[in-house]
């Protein structure tokens, strides 16, 4: 089965027209996470790194990503964020951020979850780098892992919702 390019015909880039689909309640739920040594994780816990209060400027950094991931990905719709939820989790190893996206519109924001969980990760590595480098200036064991999509749904909306 040949499936047909949405974005791309002919060399020609073109934004997908979701004009035609239905206003929907959807939400789009992504995770990652960051491993960094036992050290440095406990500076974080104990709000300790010179740079300041990282998972803070992470949450910023990853809620202004999904503000503008039309921005960044090339093709991507700029659409009406209702609400963005961030999640930290630490353990002995790593941090893992969740972020989850709600929008009301004619195309889901898994894209923008995605953009949350990478810049906010990102920011963190950014937050923590001196401590993070080793010996010869590497960083031999941080590294950004498992970004993925943990959830989507779509909540079709009735007549009576869509009038407002």
């Amino acid at each position: 089965m040949t499936e047909e390019f949405t974005h791309v015909k002919d060399g020609a880039a073109d934004m997908v027209d979701v004009g035609e689909k239905p206003s929907a309640k959807r939400r789009a739920v992504a995770a990652g996470s960051i491993v960094l040594t036992p050290s440095t994780l406990e500076a974080i816990r104990k709000n300790a790194v010179a740079k300041g209060d990282v998972l803070a400027t992470a949450r910023i950094g990853a809620i202004q990503a999904v503000k503008h991931t039309w921005e960044t990905i090339p093709l991507c719709h700029q659409i009406p964020i209702t609400n963005v939820e961030t999640d930290f989790a630490l353990d002995d190893e790593a941090i893992t951020l969740r972020v989850a996206v709600e929008t009301t519109g004619q195309t889901g924001c898994e894209m923008e979850a995605l953009e949350g969980v990478t810049t906010g990760l990102n920011v963190v590595w950014d937050m923590v780098k001196a401590a993070e480098k080793d010996a010869t200036g590497e960083y031999s064991g941080t590294a950004i892992q498992d970004v993925r999509v943990v959830e989507k749904t779509v909540d079709e909306l009735d007549a009576g919702d869509a009038m407002g």
